[in-house]
């Protein structure tokens, strides 16, 4: 018997890592795995990193990405070489009106582009959203006024407060969605008029039902969000550990994975019976599959559209800095930020191993 047990379990993991993360390799795109800021004008790959959070390809080409803790924006030019783009490296809300270079931040989280590609910083610990104009690099504060609270709606979005803003994204009509998760709600500025409203949630916490309406349902900590093909909303939220999407034009809030509690299991089978474990990153691919940076199980988890199941495609579930090669023996560290390009690669904000790392098909 225990000689048959020892045989079936390399079976098993074998087929497990076949359906899970089959034909996927990793590699660090930027960061020598050291935290730091030195690097720019170099390799991206020789860089030292401050903990990386969101990242997004910009319209020139180029992978931009926030660090967290190193107050910067920085970009990987498609020759390979770093470069600071926005950020002095020091804590605080200082530069509006001057170059972005000279600005400071407090704990940026994500980053955007509109279309007319300009940057947009969403600077959490400041309760603001922030405006890079790309032609003038100048700095602006487009929503907030630097001060935590909930008020705002209906008036002018840089006299509207926020608590600790974090996932931002542009709609298809262009206007900008913002995950408010101290105050359990998502917002909406109108890009034309700058007037921000409450799309989601109720200001408190609470459960959100399957099929809710959108409008006077609690959510739960949201944290990231990002557009489907049909234009549609998804939602991950950090405390209520689920991914919802909100049809927009059912009006109506959809549970798709996510039991609600904290946890590593499930994968493999139906998503919504699956547990979470702490999502702070969600991206949509061109095909509808949900990705996933689920931060606190260090890994990378995919809703795939055509069956419903969660798979694992990257981490082990513990904690490290792990090697490029095999995705499910590398190890990751509290990741945040993930972005799918369109080539169907998957970028990874690699928080503490302090590198950006891109999961390729073979």
């Amino acid at each position: 018997m225990i000689r048959f047990i020892l045989l079936c379990v390399p079976l098993a993991l074998l087929l497990a890592r076949s359906v899970r993360a089959d034909g996927w390799v990793i590699e660090t795109f930027a960061g020598n795995g050291q935290k730091g800021s030195r690097g720019d004008g170099g390799k991206a790959t020789e860089a030292q990193l401050d903990n990386p959070f969101g990242v997004v390809r910009g319209p020139d080409g180029a992978i931009w990405f926030c660090e967290y803790s190193g107050q910067r924006i920085r970009r990987v030019a498609q020759d390979g070489t770093i470069s600071t783009i926005a950020g002095n490296g020091s804590a605080g809300y200082s530069g509006d009106g001057g170059q972005a270079l000279l600005a400071s931040f407090n704990l940026p989280h994500e980053i955007r582009f509109d279309r007319a590609g300009d940057l947009y910083i969403v600077d959490m610990n400041n309760h603001v959203v922030r405006k890079v104009n790309m032609k003038s690099g100048t700095i602006s504060t487009l929503a907030g006024t630097g001060k935590p609270g909930y008020s705002g709606d209906g008036g002018p979005a840089d006299k509207a407060q926020f608590t600790q803003p974090h996932s931002i994204q542009f709609g298809p009509d262009g206007s900008l969605y913002i995950c408010d998760i101290g105050n359990h709600v998502i917002r909406r500025i109108d890009m034309e008029t700058k007037t921000i409203s409450t799309f989601a949630g109720t200001g408190k916490p609470g459960a959100t039902p399957d099929g809710a309406p959108i409008q006077n349902t609690p959510l739960k900590g949201p944290r990231s969000i990002d557009f489907d093909r049909n234009g549609n909303l998804w939602l991950a939220t950090r405390e209520g550990n689920q991914v919802f999407k909100f049809d927009l034009k059912a009006k109506t809030i959809q549970h798709v994975a996510g039991t609600g509690q904290s946890g590593f299991t499930g994968n493999g089978g139906p998503a919504k019976q699956a547990a979470l474990k702490g999502p702070k990153g969600l991206a949509l691919d061109n095909e509808g599959n949900v990705w996933l940076a689920d931060t606190e199980s260090h890994s990378v988890r995919m809703i795939r559209e055509s069956t419903g199941n969660l798979e694992l495609i990257a981490g082990t579930g513990e904690k490290g800095d792990g090697p490029d090669g095999d995705p499910l023996r590398c190890q990751l560290a509290r990741l945040h930020g993930i972005y799918v390009d369109t080539d169907g690669s998957v970028f990874i904000g690699d928080s503490e191993s302090h590198r950006v790392r891109v999961l390729r098909k073979k």
